[in-house]
């Protein structure tokens, strides 16, 4: 929809589900999408994408704001991807575990997140909130979605940046992001040849201080990985789609033509097919 306005596949989907019949006749195709979300969200259908929404609402711009506060999805940990990270005064990393999910990968992955992030929550449903509290370690934080879309606190979790893992950080950062980080924390780059330059900086952030570390980590990815340009985006889009909006790649260009897309009468709409 943002690169073209249209989009064939919305047309095919909202054909096959029906999910049209659930709107009015003067229904958009943002309408189309929170209808659709609305189905999603019933308990027993939700997938991590109803968590994520729910976090992005209730946590990300509930609690916080994009001038004040970052989220990153997916972000890689070792051999893990943190579903969610929220920045703000800390670095907050929430594994979702929908009714959908097996919990037979958790334990490995809080214990990766732990290297990274001073604060680890996970998001389960009403149905894992037992055993994930079995899993994982009591400085984990558990949250529960209820079946009327709310979360509840099972347990708080507890921030602690000095069990980070200063190498950890490292590879999971980007280049620039080390950079910056290391001359936030007033350290000249090493004046060594490229082909060295990664195994120096490697071993600079093996001795710095983990706490120290973490609020410069949390700094500068703020910086790196704001999210306050999307705002005006987010604000004109179905609240279905905050969530994809604010992890999906979209050019500033393309933005308008999204926003045209969104607004397309339905009966428009079926002319894409």
């Amino acid at each position: 929809m943002a690169k073209k306005g249209s989009s064939l596949l919305f047309t095919r989907l909202m054909l096959l589900s029906k999910i049209a019949d659930r709107c009015g006749v003067d229904a958009t195709v943002g309408a189309v999408f929170d209808s659709a979300f609305e189905v999603l969200q019933v308990a027993g259908f939700r997938d991590e994408y109803v968590y994520r929404a729910a976090i992005t609402k209730k946590i990300l711009m509930g609690r916080h704001s994009l001038r004040t506060a970052s989220m990153l999805t997916e972000f890689r940990v070792g051999a893990c991807k943190a579903d969610l990270v929220i920045l703000n005064g800390t670095a907050t990393a929430y594994e979702i575990k929908s009714e959908r999910d097996s919990l037979a990968r958790l334990l490995n992955q809080v214990v990766h997140y732990k290297r990274v992030f001073a604060t680890v929550n996970v998001i389960a449903s009403e149905n894992h909130v037992a055993s994930v509290r079995e899993l994982v370690p009591p400085d984990v934080g558990i949250m529960c979605l209820s079946k009327r879309y709310q979360f509840s606190v099972v347990r708080d979790a507890q921030d602690r940046p000095e069990r980070i893992c200063p190498v950890t950080v490292f590879e999971s950062v980007r280049s620039a992001e080390a950079t910056a980080i290391l001359k936030g924390l007033g350290f000249g780059i090493p004046d060594v040849p490229n082909t060295q330059r990664y195994t120096a900086m490697r071993s600079l952030f093996s001795g710095l201080d983990p706490v120290a570390l973490h609020h410069e980590f949390v700094r500068t990815l703020k910086r790196t990985r704001n999210l306050a340009p999307l705002g005006d985006l987010v604000n004109q889009l179905p609240v279905s789609l905050h969530a994809a909006a604010l992890s999906i790649p979209v050019r500033r260009v393309d933005h308008g033509r999204l926003l045209e897309a969104v607004k397309t009468p339905l009966k428009a709409a079926l002319t894409w097919a």
